[in-house]
């Protein structure tokens, strides 16, 4: 199990706002068939999964702003693939809570 971090963010839209591509971004994550989890941030979308089924994931992810009128995007990733023992989102967290609150 993989987890992956992915900003996307559409250039030259001809206005700040990145909400409704954000919103457009999550639809597609609402609809994968892939076996994946999901966690929307104020910053970046956090994803885990398979790794083949999160990199086909940030890939349809990725052309989201283009199929929106956007001509420019950039991409950011960040993959987290652990394989000496299966990590999820929840246990990387619990993990540190119980470091904070023995």
């Amino acid at each position: 199990m993989a987890i992956v971090q992915v900003t996307i963010v559409p250039l030259g839209t001809g206005t700040p706002s990145v909400g409704e591509y954000v919103a457009d971004v999550i639809r597609v994550l609402e609809q994968a068939e892939e076996q994946i989890q999901y966690q929307l941030t104020p910053m970046s979308t956090i994803i885990e999964g398979e790794l083949d089924d999160l990199l086909a994931v940030v890939r349809r992810l990725h052309e989201v702003p283009f199929e929106n009128g956007a001509m420019r995007v950039s991409t950011s990733i960040t993959i987290d693939d652990r394989r000496d023992k299966k990590g999820t989102m929840e246990q990387k967290l619990r993990s540190v809570e119980d470091r904070l609150h023995p």
